[in-house]
């Protein structure tokens, strides 16, 4: 075994730990900006979009894709009906389920991870490196990932426009 494939097997735990760490820092109390929800929302709509214009010719990686869509969207909604809204003289905030959330981003963290080392172990083989739309599963993942934060963003966006609307707001 090579000291660099010693070393890719040390720092990965590190890596993951590190990404779990941050996530766990974003999935508490948050205040309601309306800027990070557009950009949210046009994100992760577009982190779909791209994936499904190259997939018009693999019909089974974009049936992944929507799959992982339609998942994503089932379970935000479900994330939203335990997300806690408040409406304080401070302003807007709101606390998502951080389990939930936690674990739908390291799926798809999990899933780069192990592109990345596929594509170390192909080094020096006659392997051609996989693409990121090449594998089914990794369009569920994107697709679940995607469209869960999407839909958080877009329930936030309406939430905040309801809001508007209640205190006369234009």
């Amino acid at each position: 075994m090579s000291l660099t494939t010693l070393a890719l097997i040390a720092l990965v735990p590190l890596l993951v730990w590190r990404i779990y760490s941050r996530l766990k820092q974003q999935m508490t109390r948050q205040r309601s900006i309306m800027s990070r929800h557009y950009t949210g929302l046009f994100v992760f709509v577009v982190m779909l979009l791209i994936p499904a214009s190259e997939l018009g010719d693999r019909p089974f990686q974009l049936a992944a894709l929507a799959g992982g869509a339609i998942a994503g969207i089932a379970l935000g909604t479900y994330g939203l009906r335990r997300t806690r809204f408040e409406d304080t003289p401070e302003g807007y905030f709101f606390t998502p389920p951080s389990r939930m959330g936690i674990l739908v981003a390291m799926l798809l963290v999990a899933r780069v991870i192990y592109l990345g080392i596929e594509i170390y172990m192909n080094q020096g083989s006659n392997k051609p490196n996989p693409r990121f739309t090449d594998s089914p599963v990794t369009m569920l993942c994107l697709g679940i990932t995607a469209a869960y934060f999407a839909t958080f963003s877009a329930s936030f966006m309406r939430w905040r426009q309801r809001k508007r609307k209640e205190i006369g707001e234009i």
